[in-house]
């Protein structure tokens, strides 16, 4: 019964069938093959998946993102970041990358970003004399950002499922998203001297200092979510709901960009972009039944006990599984389905549950940008209007620069870990 239910979901994954569904259709014949279990478990199975007040974070902060995009925020931001950076050749590349850091402290996905910049700076890039491959690659590429800098949710499910602290994960995220803002950054500098990418006229001070005291709202908005979560003042999900609030407010009655009759529209498209990480979970739970019933924890657990001898070859097999779980699955019902298998086995190495986050979160935020799956770059590749095969090829360069920043947080996480604990040693234990 195992290996037809294999079968099936490579079959079904092959034509093309949405993974989420893909998941559920498994699950649902699985789970009614089993001796003894009534077919309501399945739909218990996915309501209790869904069962928890951490999960409201999701559609919030999805709804904090598409509030700045409406409310014509992430330009503000953009002209910022162009201020900054306008002097160095490839500027509006180097912005892309920048805004996109700064849009991560907001809103913790990352189609929210591709699909909000994109439409913005691919068309910019490609007017200024980019090629569709550069200005396609680097927003794909940057936008993972978005789950590696706090807040995030990936990392959000990730406590959920570990007890780990989303603090520390937070905290944990800052200085690897920093380090691959700037790898790429520093990538785009070299090709853009090689292809000559036009760069601006410098800025004056009075003129940068006058954008960032009209960003600096937009700004404040990842101080008030990090800040109030590291602080306990708030949870995860309050943090989300006070984000969206005030993004909100900032939008209407600050900036003045955003009416209220544009608020239809933005909540239907949160919700539309929200049940597609919600729907694929559901039904990862009602899988990860599945996977108990066939003991599929213990099988794993096993192996890793007799056949793997060290710390670091575990990380190697974790990351090298995640990279080929990425390709073809959302992060939610990936950490959903796998993370309680090696959870186990991490401790018994002596790897905490927080640097085990961060790694699987990382790993995961690649497969955003490859393809089958590759969220991130098939919105971005639909906006330039590139193949999927060309700007899979250029955004290559751009992966390498995530997984060296992973293999340093793998191997070194003092890296990762050591302005956090300095910050707030308690969330460490």
């Amino acid at each position: 019964m195992a290996i037809l239910l294999v079968g099936l979901f490579l079959i079904l994954m092959f034509i093309g069938v949405p993974i989420a569904f893909v998941i559920g259709i498994v699950a649902l014949l699985g789970i009614f093959g089993m001796p003894y279990t009534p077919e309501a478990t399945v739909p218990m199975k996915m309501v209790n998946g869904l069962d928890s007040f951490v999960l409201l974070a999701i559609p919030l902060f999805i709804l904090a993102a598409n509030l700045m995009n409406s409310g014509k925020i992430s330009e503000k931001l953009i002209d910022f970041a162009m201020s900054i950076v306008g002097p160095i050749r490839g500027a509006l590349a180097h912005a892309n990358i920048l805004v996109s850091m700064m849009f991560a402290g907001v809103s913790g996905a990352a189609q929210a970003d591709a699909a909000g910049m994109g439409k913005i700076l691919i068309p910019s890039m490609v007017k200024k004399g980019y090629d569709k491959e550069t200005a396609v690659a680097v927003t794909a590429a940057s936008s993972t950002i978005g789950v590696v800098i706090p807040p995030s949710i990936p990392m959000i499910i990730f406590a959920g499922l570990t007890n780990a602290s989303i603090g520390a994960l937070f905290l944990g995220g800052i200085v690897p998203g920093i380090l691959i803002g700037l790898g790429m950054m520093l990538f785009v500098y070299f090709i853009a001297i090689k292809r000559n990418y036009p760069k601006e006229k410098r800025v004056p001070i009075k003129r940068i200092a006058k954008l960032f005291l009209e960003s600096l709202p937009a700004l404040f908005t990842p101080i008030i979510i990090i800040g109030g979560i590291i602080s306990g003042f708030f949870t995860a999900t309050e943090a989300a709901a006070v984000a969206s609030v005030y993004t909100l407010l900032i939008s209407m009655f600050y900036y003045k960009t955003l009416k209220l009759n544009d608020l239809p529209k933005i909540i239907m498209d949160t919700l539309a972009l929200s049940s597609l990480s919600l729907f694929a979970l559901a039904t990862a739970s009602a899988l990860g039944e599945l996977m108990s019933y066939y003991q599929l924890g213990t099988i794993a657990q096993d192996f890793f006990a007799n056949n793997v001898g060290s710390s670091w070859i575990f990380i190697l097999i974790v990351i090298l599984f995640f990279l080929f779980i990425g390709t073809f699955m959302d992060a939610i019902p990936a950490m959903i389905l796998f993370v309680p298998m090696i959870l186990p086995t991490a401790i018994e190495f002596g790897i905490e549950p927080v640097q085990l986050g961060l790694i699987i979160v990382i790993t995961l935020a690649i497969g955003l940008a490859t393809p089958p799956y590759g969220l991130v770059l098939l919105l971005s590749a639909k906006i330039g209007n590139l193949s999927i095969e060309k700007s899979f090829v250029a955004v290559l360069p751009y992966l390498a620069i995530i997984l060296v920043v992973l293999l340093l947080i793998a191997f070194l996480p003092d890296l990762a870990f050591a302005i956090p604990k300095w910050l707030n040693p308690s969330l460490f234990g």
